[in-house]
């Protein structure tokens, strides 16, 4: 198993994607009051995924 520069990429891109889908789910389910900020956090990860995924292959 090699890792190159997309795999890592690729890897990376998920994992803070599951990061984010993390945030929105705890805002959603624990913590009620403070909800709209862990969904702004939540899609700011999910905005820096989609950056590492566009990125894949041009770097």
């Amino acid at each position: 198993m090699s890792l190159n520069k997309n795999k890592i990429f690729r890897i990376a891109a998920f994992i803070i994607s599951l990061f984010g889908t993390a945030l929105i789910l705890i805002g959603h389910f624990m913590y009620r009051e403070y909800a709209i900020g862990f969904y702004t956090a939540g899609a700011g990860f999910y905005v820096v995924a989609w950056a590492f995924n566009a990125l894949k292959g041009r770097i």
